[in-house]
């Protein structure tokens, strides 16, 4: 099996200016996705999209090959991740380049390690599903049979449609969320279906102590102090 790894790092970013080539514990924020996919076995090639000329240059320093520039329609806030990366698969293509899946990385998940890429590569490639990407387990007091939405009338109902709630945590089914530092799509679900996801996924469950998705400064903050605590000699 052939899979692109893409990394997408565009220039633009409103809560943490310059978040892509910012320094986190000394090394730019993409440096980190670029050792993790350049590190991982199982990803064919491994290519930076992005507008930004500055982050084309550090992605090559990094090692990474960037081999066109993103339009600048497709870097704005509102854009979604799905035409990004069919721009990426479409441009390859077009030179004779095909891939039979895609793995999403985005550089905002600086912990990731590359046996978790090898994993959900390995994981698409054993089953029958459209993707596999990572997730990690909701507390119970989040999981959707004890979870309540507000209705167009203000009364709050279940997130299942259930009318009661299932009594104790024990009776609990486990529930995951998408944890968002890798995603592999068969290519042509991504193409053809026009899916990210397609009908069939399958997920990977990976450590909490390896996984933060930094949005914002608190999030800055917390992917320091667990990169510093890795550092952090064994007594």
């Amino acid at each position: 099996m052939k899979v692109l790894g893409i990394i997408t790092a565009r220039g633009g970013s409103k809560e943490i200016p310059r978040k892509n080539i910012r320094l986190l514990a000394g090394k730019p924020l993409m440096q980190y996705t670029a050792e993790a996919a350049l590190a991982a076995k199982r990803l064919t090639r491994v290519i930076l999209t992005t507008d930004d000329i500055e982050i084309a240059e550090i992605g090559r320093r990094c090692g990474i090959e960037v081999p066109f520039l993103r339009p600048a329609k497709l870097a704005r806030d509102d854009t979604p991740t799905l035409p990004v990366l069919q721009h990426s698969v479409r441009t390859l293509e077009k030179y004779g380049e095909r891939f039979d899946a895609i793995c999403l990385l985005q550089p905002t998940n600086p912990l990731r390690q590359a046996g978790d890429i090898d994993a959900c590569v390995q994981l698409l490639f054993e089953s029958q599903a459209d993707c596999v990407l990572t997730v990690l387990p909701v507390p119970p007091e989040h999981n959707p049979h004890w979870v309540y939405l507000r209705d167009d009338r203000g009364y709050l109902r279940l997130s299942t449609g259930e009318e009661t709630p299932i009594p104790r945590r024990q009776l609990l089914p486990t529930a995951f969320h998408r944890e968002g530092s890798v995603y592999v799509t068969r290519r042509d679900v991504l193409m053809e279906g026009n899916s990210l996801y397609g009908s069939k996924v399958a997920g990977f469950l990976v450590e909490p102590s390896n996984s933060v998705n930094i949005d914002t400064m608190e999030n800055w903050d917390q992917a320091e102090r667990l990169l510093a605590s890795r550092e952090e000699p064994a007594l």
